[in-house]
């Protein structure tokens, strides 16, 4: 029930989530599964406070349930107390090894951090455990790319998207680096796609105009990002050099690319419920908060 309540997360199904929650704990308040199922609750309302002391109590009730320090953990990333996270993480890994989505929440922080060797290892270990994971390759690729792997990072979101074809945060990743490598019709035609799949992302559009910038093309770009203006009126996405660009893409022509620690991505972004409540899942700015969450394969249950 642990793993249904943080579906629902994803989900945003707050009122199922809520009759979840306390049907759980009605039933049982000795059960860890119904203090996370509460924690979700809290986390999907953003109160990260009340969601860590739920979590916490999960962990009082069953001291040896891995997938609770991890829910704590990804808390702890979200109140910006990536110590203590750091700590959550390790003693779910320590309680199960194969405990991937534990691996990835260490990625995470250490991406957060800048410290793209330590992510790369750790995003590698819970690829190990999830090998056909198509959104922790996602991570891998970019912050390969961050480390100027570039042909490496390439080769990572084509092999994700030889298993998930349909995974628009990978297409978007590869895309941004094919413009960072100069490659900028590669780059217009992945973009072009992914403006079919999801017409409401602004941050496409945005980075269709760059395209279009850089090859001369002034009224395509001008029209291009006048679009995702209309798309993002409140200016979301406006501040694309501090809240959008991936690790260790500052340059001025690079179209923007998701980060771990972004704080929001848009519903059509959203990856599958096995990789996190990031991301990694997932993903590009927009109307989702991307809180790297727990994620429930085979291998964690």
């Amino acid at each position: 029930m642990e793993i249904y309540s943080t579906v629902l997360w994803h989900l945003h199904a707050e009122v199922q989530l809520s009759t979840l929650a306390q049907d759980l704990v009605s039933q049982d308040r000795n059960s860890a599964a119904a203090w996370c199922a509460t924690g979700n609750l809290f986390s999907a309302q953003t109160e990260h406070e009340t969601a860590i002391k739920f979590f916490q109590r999960a962990i009082q009730v069953d001291p040896n349930f891995p997938y609770a320090y991890t829910l704590l953990g990804h808390e702890y990333v979200l109140t910006e107390e990536l110590d203590k996270a750091i700590t959550a993480f390790r003693n779910a890994i320590r309680l199960d090894p194969r405990h991937y989505n534990a691996w990835f929440g260490l990625g995470t922080i250490f991406s957060k951090q800048e410290q793209y060797s330590l992510a790369e290892l750790h995003f590698k270990r819970a690829l190990q455990i999830n090998p056909q994971n198509s959104a922790l390759m996602c991570h891998i690729g970019v912050v390969q790319h961050a480390l100027k792997k570039t042909d490496q990072a390439l080769k990572t979101l084509n092999t994700a998207l030889m298993n998930d074809p349909d995974n628009t945060l990978c297409k978007f990743h590869r895309a941004s680096i094919n413009f960072s490598i100069g490659r900028h019709m590669e780059a217009l035609r992945e973009f072009e796609e992914l403006k079919n799949i999801i017409p409401k992302e602004s941050l496409v559009y945005y980075s269709i105009g760059k395209v279009h910038k850089k090859l001369g093309n002034t009224h395509l770009a001008l029209m291009y990002f006048s679009w995702a203006t209309d798309l993002d009126p409140k200016g979301v996405n406006s501040q694309i050099k501090e809240a959008i660009l991936s690790p260790g893409q500052g340059d001025d022509d690079s179209p923007p690319t998701q980060s771990d620690e972004q704080q929001a991505q848009s519903n059509s972004m959203e990856q599958d419920v096995e990789t996190s409540r990031e991301g990694s899942a997932a993903p590009l700015a927009g109307n989702v908060s991307v809180e790297p969450h727990a994620d429930d394969s085979d291998d964690s249950l």
